[in-house]
């Protein structure tokens, strides 16, 4: 099934011919783009090149981007970058959509908060610009343990990004990171009892434990992130 996902160059150049008529396509145009380092296709053992489904969309995206843009590819390598670290390039007049399954990190839901955080790198220029805080508030937010970079690394994750701009818009109501250390305390109160419910599955010596237990995590989590918000909108309408 992992290769029926896949096509040749041929193939791929074919779908692409198909799609947009008036561009010239060649291989040797999509080999390039490849040396370019836009595109990484896999490589059979014999070395034949196999295209996935991300990589014709990558490759569709850049063919839009020069033939409605004329974005050098210095730019356009910018914007796949962006793409790559779960951010959005920035907007154009009339810009190519950009497919779903480039976005590393698509606007959540409940059942998908957890989803792809991890694989988001954002540095902390961008951070402070995309949450719209100011670098005091980040410093603070860091002080107070709310935000921290990923581990081995200086760059920041979705989970972040999304403290970050909240912790910015509860400023606004007088709300300062010092006032935020009672919802860090509630989180790892209900990280702790999910640990208690994941832990003797992880140690199970049954195939499949380990991913029981991240299954069992994630349910558990979106659980608890339902069980929050109503209990916080219960006492809310008391108040009113």
């Amino acid at each position: 099934m992992r290769e029926a996902a896949r096509i040749t160059i041929g193939q791929a150049v074919a779908d692409l011919k198909a799609e947009f008529p008036d561009v010239d396509i060649k291989e040797s145009k999509i080999r390039h783009l490849e040396n370019e380092g836009l595109v990484e296709p896999e490589r059979t053992p014999s070395g034949y090149r196999k295209y996935s489904v991300q990589d014709m969309e990558k490759l569709r995206y850049i063919i839009r981007a020069q033939r409605e843009h004329f974005l050098p590819l210095r730019v356009i390598r910018e914007h796949l970058d962006a793409l790559d670290r779960g951010l959005e390039p920035p907007a154009l007049s009339g810009a190519p959509s950009i497919p779903g399954s480039l976005m590393a990190n698509p606007a959540p839901g409940a059942e998908s908060l957890l989803s792809h955080s991890a694989d988001v790198r954002i540095s902390r220029r961008e951070l402070i610009k995309t949450a719209e805080i100011t670098e005091e508030l980040l410093d603070q937010l860091e002080n107070f343990g709310l935000v921290r970079t990923r581990t081995g690394s200086k760059h920041y994750d979705a989970d972040a990004l999304v403290i970050a701009k909240v912790a910015g818009e509860m400023a606004a109501y007088g709300l300062e990171p010092r006032h935020l250390r009672a919802f860090r305390t509630a989180a790892e109160r209900e990280v702790g009892l999910v640990e208690q419910v994941v832990s003797p599955i992880r140690r199970s010596r049954e195939d499949g434990a380990e991913g029981r237990a991240a299954q069992t995590m994630d349910e558990m989590a979106v659980l608890s992130i339902r069980l929050h918000a109503a209990l916080v909108k219960s006492g809310l309408r008391s108040l009113r």
